[in-house]
């Protein structure tokens, strides 16, 4: 049973804690944002308002209120509430929370809150050591994780488990926010006051991190004495850009954040948007992304997305390649840059990896086909018999009109070329030709 001096002790704490920690929420009606998570009619709240609980993860990026949420969890339910970080804990330590819980539910009928920040850092059989406490209802796990839980999160454990996923804050939430902490008592307590380009610059540099907002402001107002509650001290923009000169954007270069990214990027070349695919490219390199696989995937676009539209764009994305590797950073930015901005400009053709993968569906699931005898080796005895092959460059234009798809396969069947660059000027070349040569 706590005392009083627990409750001291824990104020005196709260105290000098950063502002970000001494504004958590201690209900569901502070929580700031989450409405699909945790707004009125959602499970979650409605379980939490019912004490009706069960296991679940709380997913979502940093700053968006997992560990926030989990905390008010432990202040309305009637639930006994441990915590277990992943990031130095073990299994021993969860298998004695365990035994706790299940000493508390045998002898006095108390259920347990497990729970358990960043719990995409256990491994696997760290994990599992939860199943059966998890199953046998023995503890209620809460998990908090930055990264995606179908992927990081074993799948025995997630059938037990809720999966809700929180988003980031809108700019007016985090603003709501920031006007919340210059006011409350647990935070600046009126004695500060943001002006409008201070505030706008914090909400900008959060993007959407409600934690970076209020270590933003946190970080600034220290950079001036306090006011009086009818005088407060102004925090201006050029504070805010002292205290944080330098931007820090998510990015992961193992997890969801990684592919997300590269995916915009891709798209934004395929979109043929050279200002989106410079903004993608910067993030990645920002984010201190390996220049390789960055050049890697413009090759493969190069084929993808542009192919013989414009047949350059392979040597121009090998050629970015090779810069990448031979020069890396920070001079093959410019190289890399370069390379997406052809890219984003060049004319686009899927022609090569439609018609490649429509072959490959034929070859798999098609019959065997045989090769027309006059396209076969000839260095067998017996070939003579095989038909004439006649030889394209014999003819006027390097063309005959001859067979050489199997019987069944007709010209078209693979092959779609667009009207655009080279492979449109070529494809109208080819059937000129075609038109004009021997038949």
């Amino acid at each position: 049973m706590e005392s009083l001096f627990d409750d001291m002790e824990r104020e005196e704490r709260l105290k000098a804690a950063p502002l970000a920690v001494r504004m958590r929420p201690r209900t569901l009606d502070e929580v700031v944002g989450q409405r699909e998570a945790c707004g009125e009619g959602s499970w979650l709240r409605t379980v939490i308002e019912n004490d009706r609980l069960s296991s679940l993860i709380l997913f979502g990026p940093a700053g968006t209120g997992k560990t926030s949420l989990a905390r008010v969890i432990a202040q309305r339910t009637q639930a006994v509430f441990v915590e277990v970080s992943a990031i130095g804990g073990t299994v021993s330590d969860l298998r004695r929370e365990i035994t706790a819980a299940e000493t508390r539910l045998g002898r006095e009928g108390q259920r347990t809150i497990l729970f358990i920040d960043e719990i995409h850092r256990f491994n696997r059989a760290q994990q599992d050591t939860l199943l059966h406490a998890v199953e046998s209802g023995v503890v209620i796990l809460v998990g908090a994780t930055t990264e995606n839980p179908f992927f990081e999160v074993n799948s025995a454990l997630l059938s037990r488990s809720r999966v809700v996923e929180l988003s980031y804050l809108a700019d007016d939430e985090v603003g709501e926010l920031l006007d919340r902490a210059l006011a409350d008592e647990r935070g600046l307590r009126g004695l500060f006051r943001l002006e409008p380009d201070a505030r706008d610059a914090i909400v900008l540099l959060a993007g959407g991190d409600g934690r970076s907002a209020l270590t933003t402001l946190d970080l600034a107002s220290g950079m001036t004495a306090p006011g009086e509650p009818d005088a407060p001290s102004a925090i201006t923009a050029a504070m805010v850009t002292a205290a944080t000169p330098h931007r820090a954007l998510p990015y992961d270069k193992n997890k969801d954040m990684h592919y997300d990214v590269i995916s915009a990027f891709i798209k934004s070349m395929r979109g043929s948007d050279p200002d989106a695919a410079l903004y993608w490219l910067a993030r990645m390199i920002e984010g201190g992304e390996d220049p390789k696989f960055i050049a890697r995937r413009m090759v493969i676009a190069a084929s993808e997305d542009v192919g013989n539209a414009d047949p350059q764009a392979l040597l121009v994305a090998s050629a970015a390649f090779r810069a990448a590797e031979v020069i890396g950073y920070p001079e093959c930015r410019i190289n890399l840059a370069q390379a997406a901005i052809y890219l984003a400009l060049a004319p686009k053709s899927n022609a090569a990896e439609a018609g490649i993968d429509a072959a490959l569906a034929e070859v798999r699931k098609g019959p065997a086909r045989r090769v027309p005898d006059h396209l076969r080796d000839r260095h067998r005895p017996g070939s003579e018999s095989y038909g004439t092959y006649r030889y394209p460059h014999s003819y006027p234009g390097g063309w005959v009109a001859q067979r050489y798809l199997p019987e069944g396969l007709e010209r078209g069947t693979f092959f779609q070329p667009t009207e655009r660059g080279w492979e449109g000027y070529r494809t109208d070349a080819a059937r000129r030709d075609r038109a004009s040569g021997p038949q």
